[in-house]
C-alpha cells in the first residue's frame, strides 16, 4: 500500500479525537539557523487562528488503525470492517517535514490503535518523536496520544519530546467504560494521569529553582483528555462532575467533549442516533465557566433536571434561576460577581474594572466594552439605567433570549 493511500485511511481514522491542539507549549524557534520548525504562544486547535490571524494546522493521523481492543463505539475496534493501513517511523517523519516544508502544518499530533502489546505500541509512537527531535531537529509541536498500560520509562521519554500528552478517559462513567470497552481499565488511566500530573509537577519545579543548567524536559503544554458525549446514558451533571474531577486531581489543561458519531454495524448497546451538537458546544461553554469563571460543576446544571439547556447558555441559565442575585452595580460590584453577568467576559470584566476607576460606566458605554447590551441590560444597575422590577422578576424574560422560532421548509 502507498503513502498515499495510508495517509488517506489513517487521517480519516483520526478525526474522532478531538483532544488535538497546539496551546501553552513554551517557544522555540530555528531563527539561529539551527533545527527546522517553530512553535508559538497562544496557538489553537487544528485549523483555527492564532493571535495574529494565522491559521493553525497539526498533522493529525494515527500511526495504524488496527487495534487488538473491541470498544464498541471505535470505528477502529478489532471487529470493525474496515481498511487497515499502517505507517512506518519512517514514513510518518518523512510526511511531518515534507508537510511542514510546504507551510501546511506546524506539528504532529501522533495517536495509534493498541497492536501487539501496549509497551510495543508506545514504542513505536515514542520513536517518531525521537527521530523528529533528536535527527532532524524538529523545533515545531508534537502532540502524542499516551497509552495508560505502557511502561513509565517510555511515558518518561515521551514527556521528553512531546509539548503535550494525553490520555482519553473515554465516558465519565466507570460502568459505561466497563460495558463500552472491556479491554481498557480506568483505574490503569487514571493512575497514569497521577503518574503524568507527578512528572510535570517535578519539572515545573525543576524549572523554578534551576540556577545554571537547564533541567529535564517534560510536556511543557502539560496533559489532556477527552469523553464521548452520548455514547451511554451519563448526563450532563455526571460529565461535569467527571470533569471537574479530573481538572482538581490531575491538573489537566483541557477536556475535550467528543459528540458520539455512530459507525457502520455498531452494538445494540450504542445509540442509534448521535446526540445533538449543540449538546457539546454547551458542555464546552459549561467547561470554560467552570476554569475561568468561578462556578461550581454543581451549580451549573439544573439539580432538577441534569441537562444543560439547548436553546440557551449556561451561564445566562444560571442567571435566569438566581434572580434574587440581580441587579448587580456594575460600578461597584466584585470582579468575582460581575464574571457572573450574562455577556460579561473575561476581558470585559477587566476592562469595567479598569474604567470605573476615573468614571462611572454608562449605558452608552457597553458598546466601547464590547459588551452585548441586550443580554446584560437587564441584570444590571448603571449610573444610568436600571432595569424595571417587573423585567427581571417576570416569568417572559426567558423567552427574551431564546431563538426565534422558525418555519420549517418541505425539503425539495
Amino acid at each position: 500500500m502507498d503513502v498515499q493511500r495510508k495517509l488517506e485511511i489513517l487521517a480519516d481514522a483520526a478525526k474522532y479525537d478531538a483532544s488535538c491542539a497546539s496551546s501553552g507549549t513554551e517557544k522555540r524557534d530555528s531563527s539561529d539557523g539551527k533545527g527546522l520548525g517553530s512553535t508559538a504562544p497562544g496557538m489553537g486547535i487544528c485549523h483555527s487562528y492564532a493571535p495574529d490571524g494565522r491559521c493553525i494546522s497539526l498533522l493529525k493521523i494515527l500511526l495504524t488503525n488496527a487495534c487488538n481492543y473491541d470498544c464498541l463505539y471505535c470505528v477502529n475496534r478489532t471487529s470493525s470492517n474496515v481498511p487497515r493501513a499502517r505507517f512506518t517511523t519512517d514514513e510518518v517523519v518523512r510526511l511531518t517535514l515534507d508537510f511542514y516544508r510546504r507551510n501546511y502544518i506546524e506539528g504532529l499530533f501522533l495517536s495509534s490503535g493498541i497492536i501487539r502489546s501496549a509497551d510495543y505500541t508506545m514504542e513505536q509512537v515514542v520513536s517518531v518523536a525521537r527521530k523528529l527531535r533528536e535527527e532532524h531537529h524538529f523545533r515545531g509541536y508534537i502532540h502524542l496520544k499516551t497509552i495508560p498500560e505502557a511502561d513509565d520509562a517510555l511515558i518518561t521519554e515521551a514527556g521528553r519530546y512531546a509539548d503535550r500528552l494525553s490520555i482519553n478517559i473515554e465516558v465519565p462513567e466507570e460502568s459505561s467504560l466497563a460495558k463500552l470497552a472491556p479491554e481498557k481499565d480506568v483505574r490503569a488511566i487514571r493512575r497514569t494521569m497521577a503518574r503524568l500530573r507527578l512528572k510535570l509537577d517535578e519539572a515545573q519545579d525543576n524549572n523554578k529553582t534551576a540556577t545554571k543548567a537547564k533541567p529535564p524536559r517534560f510536556a511543557p503544554a502539560g496533559q489532556s483528555t477527552q469523553m464521548i458525549i452520548g455514547a451511554d446514558a451519563a448526563d450532563d451533571r455526571t460529565i461535569l462532575d467527571t470533569s471537574a474531577n479530573l481538572y482538581g486531581s490531575y491538573h489537566l489543561k483541557r477536556v475535550y467533549y467528543s459528540a458520539f458519531s455512530p459507525i457502520p454495524d455498531s452494538s445494540r448497546d450504542l445509540p442509534l442516533a448521535p446526540p445533538p451538537l449543540v449538546r457539546e458546544h454547551r458542555l464546552y461553554q459549561a467547561d470554560w465557566l467552570i476554569r475561568f469563571y468561578g462556578f461550581d460543576a454543581c451549580e451549573i446544571v439544573d439539580d432538577t433536571v441534569r441537562m444543560l439547556p439547548l436553546d440557551i447558555d449556561p451561564k445566562l441559565a444560571w442567571a435566569l434561576r438566581h434572580r434574587d442575585r440581580f441587579p448587580l452595580d456594575v460600578n461597584r460590584a466584585s470582579r468575582e460577581d460581575l464574571l457572573r453577568v450574562p455577556g460579561f467576559g473575561i476581558k470585559a470584566v477587566d476592562r469595567i474594572i479598569a474604567t470605573r476607576r476615573v468614571t462611572a460606566i454608562r449605558a452608552a458605554d457597553l458598546a466601547r466594552l464590547h459588551i452585548p447590551a441586550s443580554k446584560a441590560l437587564p441584570f444590571i444597575v448603571l449610573s444610568d439605567h436600571r432595569p424595571p422590577s417587573h423585567l427581571l422578576d417576570g416569568a417572559r424574560l426567558a423567552e427574551r433570549f431564546r431563538p426565534k422560532a422558525t418555519q420549517l421548509g418541505f425539503g425539495f
